[in-house]
C-alpha cells in the first residue's frame, strides 16, 4: 500500500525538490511506501481531502482545525523552534511608513493561504481597515504579491514570513517589511490521517532521529528546519483554540 503525503502550498518553490529529499528519506527510514505530491494552491489541495485521499500532511495551522476536528487527523510533528509569522510588505519607494498610515481603499495584494491573510487582517485593523473598506487582490503566489507591489498596483502584500524571506535579494530590495505578527504560538503541524494513524510512532522515532543522519539533516537544513519536534493532540487542540479566537 502506497500512503499519500502532501505539503501546505505555502512555501517557495525553491523548496519543492527538498521536500522530495524529505519523502525519500521518510520512506527509506521506515519502510512504507509514501508518494508525495505537492499543489500549486489551496483549492486543489482541499479537493484531495475532502475526496479523502491525504494520509499524510504538512499543514498550515488554519488548515489543521478542519483535518483534525473533520477529518479525524492526528498530530505528529512540528518543526522546531519554528514559528508562523505574517509580515505585510510595501513597495521600496512607498511614502507609507506605518500601518496608520493606510487609509480606505488600501488595494492589497494577498495568496489564498488563510492563515497568513487572518493573521495580516489583524495587523491592519489599528488604521481601522478591514475587508469591506480595502481592495482585496488575490495572488496565485507570492511572487505574484511581490510582483504586483514592484509594480505599483497594490499598495501592501501579506506574505508568510518564511517566504518571503526566502525570496531573493533582487527583489526584496525592492520591497519593504512594514509590519511582523508576533504570535510565536502558531506553527505548521505534521498530521496523519486514519489509515497511517497505526504507524504514527514509527513515522515520529524516524522523524526524531533524522537529524543525526547525514541525508536527513541535509534535508532539513534546506528547508530551514532545525530538527522536528514531537506533537501530543492537545498540543494541535491548543493551537486550533487560539486560531478560533484570533479569528474572532
Amino acid at each position: 500500500m502506497s500512503f499519500f503525503f502532501t505539503v501546505s502550498p505555502d512555501f517557495s518553490p525553491l523548496h519543492i525538490s527538498d521536500w522530495f529529499l524529505v519523502n525519500t528519506w521518510l520512506q527509506r527510514n521506515t519502510g512504507e511506501s509514501i508518494h508525495l505530491e505537492l499543489f500549486d494552491d489551496f483549492t486543489s489541495q482541499r479537493k484531495v481531502i475532502e475526496e479523502k485521499k491525504v494520509d499524510l500532511i504538512y499543514s498550515n495551522p488554519y488548515d489543521a482545525a478542519m483535518l483534525v476536528r473533520k477529518y479525524g487527523f492526528q498530530a505528529v510533528a512540528r518543526p522546531k523552534d519554528l514559528t508562523d509569522e505574517a509580515i505585510i510588505v510595501v513597495s521600496a519607494a512607498s511614502p507609507i511608513k506605518k500601518i496608520e498610515d493606510l487609509k480606505p481603499q488600501t488595494r492589497i495584494a494577498t495568496t489564498d493561504d488563510p492563515n497568513v491573510h487572518m493573521m495580516a487582517m489583524i495587523l491592519i485593523e489599528p488604521a481601522d481597515l478591514n475587508k469591506s473598506n480595502t481592495v482585496i487582490t488575490p495572488c496565485e503566489s507570492y511572487m505574484r504579491v511581490a510582483q504586483d507591489l514592484i509594480g505599483g498596483t497594490a499598495d501592501v502584500g501579506f506574505f508568510l514570513k518564511s517566504t518571503f524571506d526566502d525570496l531573493s535579494d533582487i527583489v526584496k530590495n525592492q520591497l519593504r517589511p512594514l509590519i511582523t505578527s508576533q504570535i510565536y504560538l502558531v506553527h505548521h503541524a505534521l498530521l496523519v490521517g486514519n489509515t497511517m494513524i497505526p504507524l504514527k510512532e514509527k513515522l515520529q522515532q524516524a522523524l526524531l532521529k533524522m537529524v543525526t543522519d547525514p541525508d536527513g539533516k541535509h534535508a532539513l537544513e534546506a528547508l530551514g528546519f532545525s530538527g522536528w519536534e514531537l506533537l501530543e493532540q492537545e498540543d494541535v487542540e491548543f493551537m486550533i483554540d487560539l486560531m478560533d479566537t484570533l479569528v474572532e
